[in-house]
């Protein structure tokens, strides 16, 4: 008999359907060619387990979800039909734990217990609905929310006082503009201050320097003066005048060789007070010189006594005097 060219293809789709249908369930984990057996767990909730997602006894499958079912009658539980393998034992402790990983696939992880005391095919095992990552995620992360929740009304609290403050804060920020100014109007008056301070101070110094440079003949003079008295046998007042020219040599000494600072002399009267006691004294030895000549030159040879006794008769008068 003569097959027509339909019936050969034909055939051939139903076989391809066929060969596929068995294929597809075969990688669900239907195994056609071996002998499983069906067991029960029934589930408050199943959070998104579908026929097919597999079975596993640590980590190896051993079995599907085969089916899942509504028990209205029983407070809307969920029944889930696992189709196990035939050679998988489960004792009377035994648990179906849903579960799921970070992904949300869902699976059932089968605890078979002690099998001494064996289940029965068609038995309602233990079903238990284990936790998933998510929710251990949204656990641990509770109190880190809690705080960043807090930290934010924090912030918010901070950026209201900034708000209420801006106020002041413009004002600040005025004042910060209005500083650069005052301080180049302040250096300015400081630098002519200081400018005019510097030409009184070069003034003063060519002011110094002539009336130095006037007054050395007069204390070469003094100098010389002084050098012929040392050689006199003088009293208490020649001593005080050689020890006030001392100080003065000592003071114009300074002053030639750049001593001390101009501030000091300027605010020093030490100058003017030994200058002013050595007129003074020497006034007073000129006027002694003059008025009692023969207290100094002696050409009679007029012994010391008859001179202490001058000196006292003129202190005497010169107290009536006063």
């Amino acid at each position: 008999m003569k097959v027509s060219k339909e019936f050969k293809v034909g055939l051939f789709m139903v076989f391809s359907i066929a060969i596929l249908y068995l294929g597809f369930n075969y990688l669900k984990g239907i195994d056609f060619f071996s002998s499983n057996d069906k067991y029960y767990a029934i589930y408050e909730n199943v959070d998104g387990l579908n026929v097919s997602n597999p079975v596993f006894v640590n980590g190896f499958v051993v079995g599907r979800v085969s089916r899942i079912s509504l028990l209205q009658n029983e407070q809307n539980k969920i029944l889930v039909e696992l189709d196990l393998s035939g050679d998988v034992i489960l004792g009377d402790s035994a648990m179906a734990t849903l579960t799921g990983d970070f992904l949300g696939n869902k699976s059932i992880l089968l605890s078979t217990g002690d099998i001494t005391d064996p289940h029965q095919p068609g038995d309602t095992i233990i079903a238990v609905l284990d936790r998933g990552i998510a929710d251990i995620l949204a656990e641990s992360a509770q109190p880190v929310a809690n705080s960043l929740e807090v930290t934010i009304k924090k912030i918010n609290t901070i950026l209201d006082n900034l708000t209420g403050n801006s106020d002041k804060l413009n004002r600040m920020m005025d004042g910060f503009q209005k500083t650069p100014i005052l301080l180049n109007s302040t250096i300015a008056g400081t630098k002519e201050n200081l400018d005019e301070i510097t030409a009184t101070f070069d003034q003063v110094g060519k002011e110094l320097n002539i009336t130095l440079k006037s007054s050395r003949p007069m204390l070469n003079n003094l100098a010389v003066f002084s050098d012929s008295l040392k050689r006199l046998e003088l009293n208490k007042t020649i001593k005080e005048a050689n020890t006030t020219l001392a100080k003065l040599n000592q003071t114009i000494e300074r002053f030639s060789n750049n001593d001390g600072t101009l501030g000091k002399l300027i605010n020093s009267d030490s100058l003017y007070v030994n200058l002013n006691k050595a007129v003074e004294n020497l006034d007073k030895l000129l006027i002694h010189m003059d008025t009692q000549p023969k207290h100094f030159f002696s050409p009679l040879g007029k012994s010391k006594k008859k001179i202490a006794k001058d000196r006292r008769k003129a202190a005497k008068k010169e107290e009536k005097e006063n």
